[in-house]
């Protein structure tokens, strides 16, 4: 018998109106943005909470994996990027315990370059498919318009020790994860190893990007990741060239596009 989540997932699927969007489900995944430092602290942060390893029963009953292609023809172009994106109904908690869970599984590095391990991890409550989640997240950096672009790096992605750390979280969380730096509860950061991504924005993007945009969350979220990321590569923030120019990866697009049009990609 299905599971009342998979019940839930399936009538909200069903409220949706039917359009063609097995397009976009066939292209290529990339990523999206928030607040942030230049370049990375060597300072290692206090964590929040240990991170464990997915694979408990209590935590898998939490957190289900429930995407499914099929059911995906059946949504409109929002609700596609949320399966996508691993985005489940419900609302987003302001905060949690702040109790990490790291997303099992493992792949290598599929391109040239320096390989760059990468581990997933998202806040215990979250509503939030895990294994989408993670899925996104290399797909978006492994993408051919990522930081990879130039052959200097690659992505390999692990659920033990890692070069950088891309971790969903509640508000509440990433401001403790991002402090000094202060995000108040409303933006992510990239730094001292962590991408810390404000769950919130990840579900809802943001008023300036939406506006702009015409609430693109499949390209907010591009940019959340690509933008986080690219801190802890080293990339300080950037301005917009010039009205009408494609935004840097590195404009804070969330706050302000200054005349750019919106970006999700280092190269587009």
């Amino acid at each position: 018998m299905p599971s009342p989540l998979r019940r839930r997932w399936a009538t909200a699927l069903a409220l949706v109106a039917v359009s063609a969007v097995v397009g976009l489900l066939l292209m290529a995944v990339g990523p999206g943005r928030a607040l942030g430092l230049g370049a990375p602290s060597p300072a290692a942060s206090t964590p929040v909470a240990t991170a464990t390893t997915w694979g408990n029963a209590a935590a898998e009953a939490e957190f289900p994996s429930i995407v499914d292609p099929s059911a995906a023809e059946a949504a409109d172009p929002r609700a596609a990027a949320d399966l996508l994106a691993g985005v489940l109904p419900g609302e987003v908690p302001t905060a949690l315990s702040g109790a990490l869970l790291v997303v099992p599984g493992s792949e290598a590095a599929p391109g040239a370059g320096t390989a760059t391990s990468v581990r997933v991890e998202v806040e215990e409550g979250l509503p939030v498919d895990v294994t989408a989640f993670a899925r996104f997240v290399m797909d978006t950096l492994n993408d051919p318009r990522g930081w990879g672009a130039d052959g200097s790096v690659t992505f390999a992605r692990t659920d033990g020790a890692a070069d950088i750390r891309v971790v969903l979280a509640s508000p509440a969380t990433v401001d403790a994860m991002c402090a000094p730096l202060a995000t108040n509860g409303t933006w992510s950061c990239g730094r001292y190893g962590h991408a810390a991504i404000n769950a919130q924005r990840w579900a809802y993007g943001s008023d300036a990007f939406n506006a702009a945009s015409g609430t693109d969350l499949l390209l907010y979220r591009q940019y959340v990741i690509n933008h986080e990321v690219g801190h802890l590569l080293g990339h300080p923030h950037t301005e917009c060239p010039a009205a009408g120019a494609t935004a840097p990866i590195m404009l804070q697009q969330s706050i302000g596009l200054g005349g750019c049009v919106p970006n999700g990609w280092p190269s587009p």
